[in-house]
């Protein structure tokens, strides 16, 4: 009998926050073979046992399981809400009731917003980076007949939020970092459970963060506002269908906090000393607490989050106390992160911990910090002397490994000392493991760069005075990520901020949320070229949401970015000439080792790499226009797109099929976005292996080339070399950083040189995903777990595993919108193992490269075919016995 066995809305679990509608979808289990939901039906309700059905819904002869739109249901604001699905199977059998996914809806409609923004600064306090504590008291009468009760908050800055004495919920940097004056997220918490008769307190902590605070590597500060300020909206719903309502207004009262200094780059300051015991309960009474004022912001722009709030997602203990040649104390966390450090103390009032945290230590031992540039990244914690003090920090977090200990009284002790790692909460699909160990580091690494730098935004890294969303980082990395974790609402929310920042002439800003345009007058490269609109940058705005619809089939995100995606296709094409396209700043093939000295800009010429991006998002962009039903968007934009590829091979190549430019990333763009004439598709790919060869095999490719070399030498018939790509051990290559103990992925080849110096302190991450976009070959190749478009969302797949690389087994999973997807494989002299795992209700084509002979098919009746032997399959596990060539 099959059984529903995960219901999601919008791909989660659950949803703390809604204004709109989610889709749904769930994931079957069965022991049969082949198979296929035949039908479903679903109900809902306001009570998790089911006793009042709201949507008592009929059986749908449908095979849908996910993307399922929910419209038959009329929302009402702070409520909570239970769906249940049932389904019926291809073989007549019926499944019980799924366990219910639930949501809580928010504030559905901006007039039903009746809370202000408050504050307990004032305009003198612009330049300010403490905190203040706001509170509100108010009494009930009726809390034994509360039914439920739901908060609505957010802040203009970054707030904790508590009912008496009880953080709500257990994010952190909420509401996280929006283009705000468009766009800004709030929480939604259930406190039914921290609400009692008579007096009751909600209190909040206020501080900078993005809003208000110092950010950006050009130091400017306001670029939102200058008071951060608290909305706040507390629903009660009573037994009886009555409402109670507690607003943030003028009735409440302000503070100074602890906190007396909070940025996201320089740390934070507490002194314990000032705390107020008790400020946010009953037992204090807010005597003397200030007079709060109102701040004016459009609250059409407050969206329900709903998920992927930033949480604390693990703990990590240290593994070594290191004393350094300079006499430093230092605690080492074996790995890089992006979080904060929660210690134990015990000492005097006054006494304080001194915290300075960085990632690598330099050649001689020592505390290396050159590479923060001015990001000062220290926390500082006054004791107020009263036993054992836990603390770490609100406001801030750091991008580290190692922790300096400037200052620290009493006993050492190492236990006293943990790492709280950071990052938008997203379930991890992807799980990677071979017989290469250091292969397996670097998949490692890959996703620990995703951690440490999906923090609320895809941030080029978590560490130096930056942490910005650059654009072709995230859209290099897009395909990657959505293997490891699940991604689509963490992209749908940036790919919002990306829509709203976007010039009314469509072109894309460099990061997103933009706060570079205005604000780089001091930076030479920014203030000439411009903050907008560089190639394989701007392209994020067609090629994430298309990855999104790839992994997710859901067409959501397409119809939100619509608009977005076509304004910039239509910006490239206002300003190419005669089909090829160029604008302004360009950062091309971006650090590539084949750049002029001194230079940050690979050899690849820039109107290369620009019509080639022009091309590849145009042909996207078209795919999409189709998938929506714009019939007239599709014919204009795919004809556009087959003019510019002609114009690409006019310009670009010469009429005996040579590529003009001999870099490596320019045949490996012609060969991936398809632009090389298939007459000279040989030669082409022939001449990339050829320039490879000139290293020894190895890269000499920037951000643009890197993501896509292993795709390009595998497509054409080169495995022996992109696996050998894949494996070099010496300087560059992934593996180089692996033996030399990264544990996240590099800014550069050589972060750090095989004589132990430094690459440049100006920009030298070594918590940078960039170059691990080759996790996507490792997934979509190596293992050989590929989607398909014409069924997106991995319904129909294809399973076509790349051996090699002298493995002698790799194993992966990845845990699709339906369910697992399996792919082990074994290799045995000239015999493969492979074992395959399809979920139910979708099917797989499985395709055995380079199969001579199959020896076991496990049912299955595989046909030769050009590349070895392909067979259609369905749902079920697999053993494949097969010799290779």
């Amino acid at each position: 009998m099959p059984a529903v066995i995960r219901l999601t809305l919008n791909q989660e679990s659950a949803l703390s926050g809604v204004q709109q509608l989610p889709v749904l979808g769930w994931e079957i289990e069965s022991r049969n073979r082949n198979v296929r939901q035949t039908a479903y039906r679903l109900q809902i309700s306001q009570d998790q046992d089911f006793d009042n059905i709201l949507l008592r819904g009929e059986w749908q002869e449908s095979e849908c399981s996910n993307n399922i739109p929910l419209t038959e249901l009329m929302l009402t604001s702070s409520q909570h809400y239970f769906i249940r699905v049932q389904v019926r199977d291809n073989y007549g059998e019926t499944s019980g009731w799924s366990s219910p996914a639930q949501m809580i809806t928010g504030v559905l409609y901006p007039h039903e917003w009746l809370a202000d923004f408050i504050t307990a600064e004032t305009s003198a306090d612009k330049d300010n980076s403490h905190a203040t504590l706001l509170r509100k008291s108010f009494v009930l009468n009726r809390a034994q007949d509360i039914q439920s009760a739901f908060i609505h908050v957010s802040a203009l800055g970054l707030y904790e939020l508590y009912l008496n004495g009880h953080k709500a919920g257990e994010d952190a940097l909420t509401p996280g970092w929006t283009s705000y004056h468009n766009h800004l997220l709030y929480q939604t918490y259930d406190v039914t459970g921290h609400l009692e008769k008579g007096e009751n307190v909600i209190g909040a902590i206020l501080g900078a963060g993005w809003y208000k605070g110092d950010m950006g590597f050009s130091r400017h500060r306001n670029y939102y506002g200058e008071r951060s300020a608290l909305i706040s909206q507390l629903v009660i719903n009573y037994n009886d269908g009555s409402q109670e309502i507690v607003i943030s207004d003028e009735s409440w009262k302000g503070q100074d906090s602890a906190i007396l200094f909070s940025e996201i780059y320089d740390g934070e300051i507490y002194d314990a000393r000032r705390e107020i015991p008790g400020w946010c309960t009953k037992d204090v009474s807010g005597e003397g607490w200030r007079p709060v004022s109102l701040v004016t912001h459009e609250k059409s722009t407050l969206v329900a989050q709903g998920s992927n709030t930033v949480r604390k997602m693990a703990e990590i203990k240290p593994v070594a106390l290191i004393t350094t040649p300079q006499g430093d104390t230092v605690i080492d966390f074996g790995q890089n992160l992006s979080g904060w450090v929660e210690f134990r103390v015990s000492g005097k009032a006054g006494d304080e911990v001194v915290l300075r945290h960085f990632e690598v230590l330099d050649a001689d031992g020592n505390v290396y910090l050159d590479n923060l540039r001015t990001a000062r990244q220290r926390t500082a914690y006054v004791l107020k002397g009263e036993g054992e003090e836990i603390w770490h920090p609100h406001f801030t977090w750091q991008g580290f490994r190692f922790v300096k200990v400037e200052e620290y009284p009493g006993q050492w002790d190492l236990n006293n000392f943990t790492a709280i790692v950071l990052h938008s909460a997203m379930e991890q699909t992807g799980h990677f493991a071979c017989s290469n160990p250091q292969l397996n580091q670097l998949h490692h690494n890959i996703l620990w760069g995703l951690k440490g730098n999906f923090v609320d935004v895809p941030t080029d890294c978590p560490q130096r005075d930056e942490r910005l969303g650059w654009t072709g980082d995230a859209q290099i990395f897009c395909r990657t990520a959505s293997y490891l974790m699940q991604t689509r609402n963490f992209f749908a929310k940036w790919l919002t901020d990306l829509r709203y920042d976007q010039t009314p002439e469509g072109g894309v800003p460099h990061v997103i949320p933009d706060i570079l345009t205005g604000y780089c007058g001091k930076d030479r490269l920014l203030s000439e070229g411009g903050t907008h609109s560089a190639s394989a940058w701007a392209d994020a705005a067609v090629i994430n949401p298309w990855t999104m619809y790839l992994m997710y089939g859901d067409t959501c995100v397409l119809e939100n970015q619509y608009a977005s995606m076509k304004g910039w296709i239509d910006f490239m094409t206002a300003h190419a000439e005669n089909h090829i396209w160029h604008y302004k700043l360009q950062f091309g093939d971006w650090v590539a080792l084949d750049a002029k000295e001194g230079s940050y800009f690979g050899a690849t010429p820039n109107d290369l790499t620009c019509t080639a991006y022009y091309a590849y998002s145009t042909q996207l962009f078209a795919k999409a226009a189709k998938v929506l039903n714009r019939t007239e968007d599709y014919d204009h934009y795919h004809a556009l797109y087959q003019a510019i590829v002609r114009r690409f091979q006019e310009a670009f190549f010469t009429p005996s099929g040579q590529l003009a430019a001999r870099t490596q990333t320019a045949h490996i763009l012609a060969l991936y976005f398809n632009l090389v004439p298939d007459e000279f598709r040989q030669r082409t790919t022939d001449t990339l292996v050829e320039l490879l060869n000139e290293h020894d095999g190895h890269l000499v490719t920037g951000f643009v080339g890197t993501p896509y070399f292993c795709h390009a030498l595998s497509q054409n018939g080169r495995t022996k070399e992109a696996w050998n790509l894949l494996l070099k051990e010496d300087f560059p290559s992934w593996l180089y950083q692996v033996k030399a103990g990264a544990t996240t992925v590099w800014e550069h080849w050589d972060g750090i040189k095989p004589d132990g110096s430094m690459w440049s302190a100006d920009m030298n991450s070594f918590n940078h995903y960039a170059y691990g976009a080759v996790g996507e070959w490792l997934y979509r190749v190596a293992a050989g777990i590929e989607a398909d478009e014409a069924q997106p969302g991995f319904k129909h797949f294809i399973i076509k595993p790349l051996t090699g690389g002298g493995l002698s087994w790799l194993d992966t999973r990845y845990q699709s919108i339906y369910g697992a997807i399996g792919v082990r494989w074994e290799v045995s002299g000239q015999t493969v193992f492979l074992n395959v795992t399809v979920p139910a209700n979708t099917s797989a084509t499985v395709v055995l490269t380079d199969g001579q002979s199959v020896q076991e098919a496990d049912g299955i009746d595989f046909a030769r075919c050009a590349e070895g032997y392909t067979a259609e399959v369905g749902s079920g596990e697999y053993r494949i016995e097969y010799r290779l060539v």
